[in-house]
């Protein structure tokens, strides 16, 4: 009786695992066979599409609209904009631009001249391209100057899948990338024409700090290098406890327990901070000043379209099928939040998103009018909240 038992159990065992083992290669089989029609190419490379007009219109809309809303006079500055692809940059909302572009803050200039596009407008006026001649010389994903004018920049939404798709598989050899399943990456990290919007904005407010306050910005570029040698690793355990008591502030039921919450954080970080040098708590408190503050914005301003109940996005952004209408923004919101918590481990300087999100989001309750000293004062975040406590 046990023997029959024991070889039922080992039946089981093996047909359980065939039936894992015949999934995984379902699963593999169906992931190579939609890596078989990944995009190569923009489908439009010479002129913006209307799709891509429609989500610029969307992104300028939202900003003028609800920007104000978010942070004083950010909606009413006139920001232009340049997305790419892999062949031109187009600019929109800078008629008779100078030459090309200039890097922030070296000013390094960068792209050929301007031509209008084409038998093409956007909104009834011309807009601009430029052809890209270099790979490596694109006007990426931040701000840059165009002339004497603070531009927002990032990549077409259609160019951007294609390079996620091809970053993600040049991770992996050649036979393992054929049957990693990119396009469900995409759809779970970036797929949502939201976060698209939401990224534009993102850069926007980088111009907007470039306009209302260029020295703090470059001075938040340059520390850059000094990343190369920031402690991440040592940091880990500590910042994670951080991030911990400044979230339960960003969340707390009333003004009084933030504040007590605030207190703690501060000791927690300047305990921390006592392994760090001058130059180092420098990086971190400028990088939550530029990014943070950059994160914020975004977070802030695709939560209110989703929330405020009057606000009515651009009649061309419902032919894009992948615009969710901002729906689910405000559950994302506390999401990325509680993402403050979870940037521990990472490389690089993401955390800082993160934590200059939250600082915010704690300031918001307890100081009233942070935001103009924030910017354009370009005080620091942590030295706002410390005056609070105090």
């Amino acid at each position: 009786m046990k023997t029959s038992n024991r070889s039922r159990k080992r039946i089981a065992c093996l047909i359980i695992s065939l039936g894992l083992v015949g999934l995984c290669l379902l699963v593999a089989a169906i992931s190579a066979l939609s890596n078989l029609g990944l995009p190569q190419h923009s489908s439009t490379v010479d002129h913006l599409s209307n799709l891509e007009k429609s989500r610029i219109a969307e992104s300028l809309h939202l900003r003028k609209i609800l920007g104000d809303a978010v942070w004083p006079g950010w909606g009413q500055e006139d920001i232009p904009l340049i997305v790419y692809n892999e062949q031109y940059a187009f600019l929109v909302g800078n008629p008779d631009p100078a030459k090309g572009w200039m890097t922030v803050p070296s000013l390094e200039k960068r792209g050929g001249p301007w031509e209008v596009a084409p038998g093409d407008d956007f909104e009834g006026r011309p807009y601009y391209r430029s052809l890209l001649t270099d790979p490596e010389k694109t006007p990426e994903g931040f701000t840059v100057m165009v002339g004497d004018r603070w531009v927002a920049t990032f990549q077409t939404r259609e160019y951007g899948e294609i390079a996620f798709y091809q970053g993600m598989r040049a991770e992996f050899p050649p036979f393992i990338s054929s049957f990693v399943p990119v396009r469900l990456a995409w759809a779970l990290l970036m797929g949502r024409t939201d976060s698209y919007i939401a990224a534009l904005e993102h850069e926007s407010f980088h111009a907007y700090q470039g306009i209302l306050n260029p020295s703090r910005l470059a001075e938040a570029e340059r520390t850059y290098r000094i990343e190369e040698t920031y402690p991440f690793e040592a940091m880990d355990e500590l910042w994670k406890q951080e991030m911990e008591v400044l979230l339960q502030a960003a969340l707390a039921d009333d003004t009084v327990e933030a504040r007590d919450l605030s207190g703690q954080f501060l000791q927690m970080r300047n305990n921390r901070r006592a392994e760090l040098s001058a130059e180092q708590v420098n990086f971190e408190s400028l990088r939550e000043w530029e990014e943070g503050l950059a994160k914020y914005a975004e977070l802030q301003i695709t939560r209110l379209a989703g929330t405020t109940g009057d606000y009515q996005p651009v009649t061309g952004i419902a032919a894009d099928p992948d615009f969710q209408f901002y729906r689910g923004q405000q559950q994302f919101w506390t999401t990325q939040l509680k993402e403050a918590t979870k940037t521990a481990g990472r490389s690089g300087d993401t955390r800082f998103y993160f934590s200059g999100n939250a600082l915010g989001v704690v300031l918001d309750r307890l100081l009233p009018g942070w935001k103009e000293r924030a910017l354009p004062g370009g005080e620091f975040l942590d030295d706002l909240l410390l005056e609070v406590v105090d």
